[in-house]
């Protein structure tokens, strides 16, 4: 990677290109005015590529890579004419936000479909969120959604944003394998009477326990917010309401762990025989 630049490549000039990724990095606004979001880490570079997501630019530095498939990548988005920066280890951490700075990242176009435009596919589930307190949380999800070959996630309104950086790093990786498609209320509404879908609503007060329930394929499952639950209005979407049992005195669990459990509930009861 080392020597002068060859035609046909774009280097981009490293103040405005470091500021504009550290305020990607910070500010979910202009996240979202821009179309994009930065992510880091070897293996969430190899992740982000392999999975074909667009990368509007490309951040390195040659001291800090030493990954072989990483630094092959970066000679190929390169020579793809994607625009990058060659920095040095101290400029790359001005924006890591690593322990430990692996020297590669990019800047990728968000991909945050709209749901009348999405098919439910043959997927085991979906998961419906509207609030999530804790950003590893919803990471955690991800990765679970991932790894049981799930679709992804609808998100109820504003209030969530799939590209935060806390969000991204918890997947590792499994990201970009996943949909996430934004839908007011009523507009999910429309969407699950269009495929008739089963709908299951996961809450403590629930009626059912959670792996007692006909998951058919694809299921949609709703998770409330952390401390208030279902909404009434969520609740109505729903054939079911379910609850995951628990002894000893323990009253909820988080967010990550409940929607893995409910996740591989519908995994187990949808499989081939």
């Amino acid at each position: 990677m080392a020597g002068e630049e060859t035609p046909g490549q774009h280097p981009l000039a490293l103040a405005p290109t470091l500021a504009h990724i550290a305020r990607l990095q910070r500010d979910r606004r202009y996240r979202d005015t821009h179309g994009c979001f930065f992510v880091e880490g070897v293996r969430t570079f190899v992740s982000a590529v392999d999975s074909g997501c667009t990368v509007a630019a490309l951040l390195y530095s040659e001291r800090l890579l030493t990954s072989p498939i990483a630094r092959k990548l970066v000679r190929r988005l390169k020579r793809a004419g994607i625009p990058f920066a060659r920095v040095s280890p101290e400029q790359f951490r001005t924006v890591s936000r690593t322990e430990r700075a692996s020297g590669v990242g990019v800047v990728l176009r968000q991909n945050l479909q709209a749901l009348a435009r999405v098919a439910p596919g043959d997927g085991p589930c979906w998961v419906v969120l509207s609030q999530v307190r804790a950003p590893g949380n919803f990471g955690t999800l991800v990765r679970t959604s991932a790894a049981i070959g799930a679709a992804g996630f609808i998100l109820l309104g504003d209030s969530i944003d799939p590209f935060e950086p806390v969000v991204v790093r918890a997947s590792m990786g499994a990201h970009f394998r996943q949909t996430f498609a934004r839908a007011s209320l009523e507009e999910l509404r429309r969407w699950i009477d269009q495929y008739q879908l089963l709908v299951v609503g996961a809450s403590p007060d629930g009626a059912v326990p959670y792996d007692q329930v006909r998951y058919t394929c694809p299921t949609v499952l709703v998770m409330g917010d952390e401390r208030s639950g279902l909404s009434q209005d969520q609740r109505a979407l729903c054939q079911h309401i379910v609850h995951i049992p628990m002894v000893g005195g323990a009253d909820s669990l988080n967010l990550g762990v409940a929607g893995s459990l409910l996740m591989y509930a519908v995994v187990a009861a949808t499989k081939p025989p």
